[in-house]
């Protein structure tokens, strides 16, 4: 787990001014992975104290554009955001509870991943999304 000075190592490094509700919000969304603004929002106030919206929904989008965090947004869910970012992961939805997992990128014959046309895009990156039941919905639907 990285510490509050390695979150302010990483604010200078892309050159953003080290604020404590910058230190926050990516503290927070290291520790929450998928979380969504309001979970990340409750997070930030118990360790600051009253932090607006605003403030925080500032700093994700300072924090995404400088490509600290990743946001994500899968259909029909609100926009979630995690730390992992530089890499070409996937996401996996509980179509039931909306739990989110990590997936690493598919492995042997991935033929959807090959653009039929690339309409002359310098293709890097496919975005996939699986969506299925955890294992805790399965478990308790059959029940």
């Amino acid at each position: 787990m990285p510490t509050p000075s390695d979150f302010e190592h990483m604010l200078r490094e892309v050159a953003l001014r080290v604020t404590s509700p910058r230190v926050a919000v990516l503290s927070a969304v290291h520790e929450n992975p998928h979380a969504d603004t309001e979970s990340i929002i409750s997070v930030v106030r118990d360790k600051l104290g009253a932090v607006s919206h605003q403030a925080v929904y500032d700093v994700l989008k300072a924090l995404t554009s400088a490509g600290l965090v990743r946001r994500i947004q899968p259909r029909g869910t609100v926009a979630r955001y995690e730390t992992r970012v530089g890499d070409n992961h996937h996401h996996v939805v509980c179509r039931s509870c909306d739990a989110i997992a990590d997936i690493d990128c598919a492995v042997g014959h991935a033929p959807c991943l090959t653009a039929s046309d690339d309409h002359g895009f310098a293709i890097d990156e496919a975005e996939v999304i699986y969506w299925g039941v955890c294992p805790e919905c399965s478990t308790s639907s059959s029940s």
